[in-house]
Parts: C-alpha cells; structure tokens; sequence
C-alpha cells in the first residue's frame, strides 16, 4: 500500500498540551465523583485511607478513573476537533 495514502487515511492527533491535561483531570475527578455514588457493592479490596474516602478502595478508583481516561480521550479528540482546544 502506498504510505502517502496510509497517511492521509490517518487523522491528526494533536500533541499534549496543559489545556488536555485540565480536560484529563476533569474528566477524571467528575468519573471518580460519580463512581463514588454509583457503585453499589463497595469495599471488597483493598482500602485507600489517605483519600479519606470510606469503603472505596483500589478496586474503584481504577474502575473509576479506567473510565474518567476513556471519557477524557473522547472529550480531547472531540475538543480538538472543533478547535476549542490545541
């Protein structure tokens, strides 16, 4: 196959900045947030007591943030998209 046709096939990523960060962070405090909330069988691993987070331990903030990471992509490339961020 022809690299220059590979290449146009492929769309832009842009490359990390502060304000895909801030959207990252976002993303990932609102998915912990909601996850606390949500997730309705807490506590079956192993605990986190520096977060002062009662009954949501390692298991959840993965989960949570596994999720906050797929959001936070989607709403970067979706941003970067119609230009809001660079």
């Amino acid at each position: 196959m022809n690299v220059q046709t590979l290449l146009s096939i492929i769309s832009y990523t842009s490359s990390w900045s502060i304000s895909s960060a801030i959207v990252m962070i976002i993303c990932n405090l609102l998915c912990i947030g909601l996850g606390r909330y949500a997730i309705q069988v807490r506590g079956l691993g192993p605990s986190i007591p520096a977060l002062g987070l009662k009954g949501f331990g390692l298991p959840e903030l993965l989960a949570t943030t596994s999720l906050g990471h797929i959001i936070g992509a989607g709403a970067i490339i979706g941003l970067n998209s119609i230009k809001i961020i660079n």
